[in-house]
């Protein structure tokens, strides 16, 4: 088969291309490389450089390419960029994507894997949360990730289009290739690792058991959450277990569409606990520093994915938090620079 992976040259989208990679696909990588790096295309996938928010060179691509599927991760994805500018995250994930749909209709592609987000739910009333739970969202990151949910239903209705879509909550952890590298970073795990490289070795680490702007120390951001700790919870899913839901959702498209999945790993560690946890995968000591709340950030967001485990097939198989972290650092250590160095 043929994929196109949108968004092909960032965090997720890199190691989904990696592994249809290794699955025996053919696969080609398209990315406007604002988010991703070039340095992240696998090696045997081919490389455009384009954006979904021009049609012309989305007609370009799917002209002179025979495409059997899409999966679908280009996007914007800070969460909290898009509450102070909305716009950017509506023409990119809502615009951008219509744009790839009728690319896809134009020329007769009726496969998507959709990359969507557990920040289609909003605060959840209750919690692990399952698919059917209220759509609230609380971030136009969110919003916009479930109109697009919407208009792929409007699609499958008007014009066949064979779907599913796959709810992410916290991607962590990398490949032995391939790993995170944002521009800012404003993901947990990978900034206590920046800040960890930074920092001495504890002389004597204690069994004990964020997030920062390439300093010397993490900054927690609320600390007076409804949680256990007050700090906020999240369900860390490897990224690699990730895209291994990408390929069995390509596999069952013709029986399943329609459908969207949890992906998580059911359990939720708040801030505080994945702090302890990568100190004892680092045996580093951080300065912590406590900052207010950010806006558009719910308390607890935690996933049920059995209908992804029945109907998939699906569960994580490197579900531990510290094992998570460990590929990350082991990324980054060899990667300090990211995909610059």
């Amino acid at each position: 088969m043929k994929i196109l992976v949108t968004g092909g040259a960032g965090y997720v989208g890199s190691i989904v291309a990696e592994g249809l990679l290794k699955d025996g696909c053919d696969v080609l990588v398209l990315d406007n490389l604002q988010q991703g790096h070039r340095g992240a295309v696998p090696e045997g996938a081919e490389f455009v450089s384009a954006d979904i928010c021009d049609p012309a060179s989305l007609e370009d691509v799917f002209r002179r390419h025979k495409f059997d599927a899409v999966m679908h991760m280009a996007a914007e994805t800070a969460v909290e960029f898009s509450i102070t500018d909305p716009w950017r995250y509506f023409q990119n994930n809502v615009v951008g994507g219509l744009n790839l749909l009728e690319a896809m209709r134009k020329h007769q592609v009726h496969k998507l894997v959709f990359s969507s987000s557990a920040a289609v739910y909003g605060e959840p009333e209750s919690t692990p949360i399952v698919e059917e739970h209220p759509k609230a969202p609380i971030n136009a990151y969110g919003e916009t990730k479930l109109m697009f949910e919407r208009i792929l239903g409007w699609y499958r209705k008007a014009y066949g289009l064979k779907y599913i879509s796959l709810r992410y909550f916290n991607a962590a952890g990398a490949s032995k290739l391939l790993g995170e590298n944002h521009r800012p970073e404003t993901h947990l795990i990978p900034n206590i690792l920046k800040a960890t490289l930074i920092q001495p070795p504890i002389p004597n680490p204690q069994p004990q058991g964020p997030e920062t702007r390439d300093s010397g120390f993490v900054s927690i951001f609320g600390t007076d959450y409804p949680t256990k700790d007050g700090t906020a919870i999240r369900d860390y899913i490897h990224v690699v277990d990730i895209a291994r839901a990408h390929i069995l959702a390509l596999e069952k498209l013709e029986d399943l569409s329609g459908r969207a999945y949890n992906l998580g790993n059911g359990e939720g560690y708040s801030v505080l606990e994945v702090i302890e946890t990568a100190k004892k995968v680092t045996g580093i000591d951080i300065p912590v520093k406590v900052g207010a709340r950010r806006l558009g950030d719910p308390a607890v967001l935690v996933a049920s994915s059995n209908l992804a485990k029945t109907e998939l097939s699906w569960k994580p198989q490197l579900p531990e938090l510290g094992g998570i972290i460990e590929s990350a650092w082991i990324w980054m250590r060899e990667h300090p620079d990211g995909y610059q160095s």
